[in-house]
């Protein structure tokens, strides 16, 4: 008994750290300027405010670069889930030489920095005339989304028994009819968690949108609230915080709907047919 309360006291505290900061974040998006730098600093604010988020949504570019990092994630989970489902599904149905060789290979270009492809992509775009763009970032994030799920899928293919495709061929079925309806419907656990994961990324990702686009007009939310709030001599702690906590809904109303998908792909992917 003495030994599974220490254990819940550890790891209740550990929650606690990693969740504190997240609180103090909503905290003092809440609270009036003048309360930002009282010493000594309140806990809960003394007066709530919702003033920063409406500052934040009507009097700055806030909304565009929200729907800029919406159009972006979703286009490169869309791209990046239908090519890894497909090269997944090669990757374990079908037996060609150099197979193993394409899948490893495919693990080590997700292994190589972030950083090494920046250049060869920025003169690659810029050749392309689609610099500045949403598209541009689109094809950058694929680069480096698309080897892990394509890995990740190949893990969760594997879990199908072939045996349920091969007597849907045996009755009947077109090869893209029993992708269809056996494999499918087996994959979309997997499926789920890897749009899930490639979602995040997209949504997250500095470095790329900080190098490969320079326009207002098509900058994300990373890029964009770092340059509209930070400068060199001032920083807007009240609207980087409203900013922070608005930037993390839908990462929060994902995972609240697709909690359930999320767990069964963690299982499906560990279990072997």
């Amino acid at each position: 008994m003495a030994r599974r309360i220490a254990f819940n006291i550890f790891a209740w505290s550990i929650v606690l750290m990693v969740a504190f900061p997240l609180f103090w974040m909503l905290v003092t998006s809440v609270k009036p300027q003048s309360e930002l730098f009282q010493r000594p600093p309140t806990f809960m604010p003394e007066i709530w405010t919702f003033e920063h988020y409406a500052k934040l949504l009507f009097d700055t570019k806030f909304m565009t670069y929200f729907k800029n990092s919406v159009i972006l994630s979703v286009a490169t989970t869309t791209i990046v889930i239908v090519i890894a489902t497909i090269g997944a599904y090669s990757l374990v149905r079908f037996k060609y030489r150099g197979r193993e060789s394409l899948a490893f290979l495919v693990l080590f270009t997700y292994l190589l920095p972030s950083v090494v492809l920046i250049l060869p992509l920025y003169l690659m775009i810029l050749q392309l005339g689609m610099s500045n763009t949403i598209f541009s970032l689109v094809i950058a994030y694929t680069t480096f989304a698309l080897p892990y799920a394509l890995w990740l899928l190949r893990s969760f293919m594997q879990g199908i028994p072939e045996d349920l495709e091969s007597a849907a061929l045996v009755d009947g079925a077109s090869r893209l009819g029993a992708f269809r309806d056996i494999i499918l419907p087996q994959l979309l656990p997997g499926i789920i968690s890897t749009a899930l994961f490639t979602f995040i990324l997209s949504w997250n990702e500095y470095l790329y949108a900080l190098v490969l686009v320079n326009s207002d007009d098509a900058r994300p939310l990373t890029t964009g609230v770092m340059n509209m709030l930070i400068s060199s001599f001032n920083i807007e702690w009240s609207l980087l915080m409203a900013a922070s906590v608005m930037m993390s809904v839908p990462l929060i109303i994902a995972f609240a709907f697709l909690q359930s998908y999320l767990t069964r792909g963690f299982g499906a992917g560990g279990v072997k047919g």
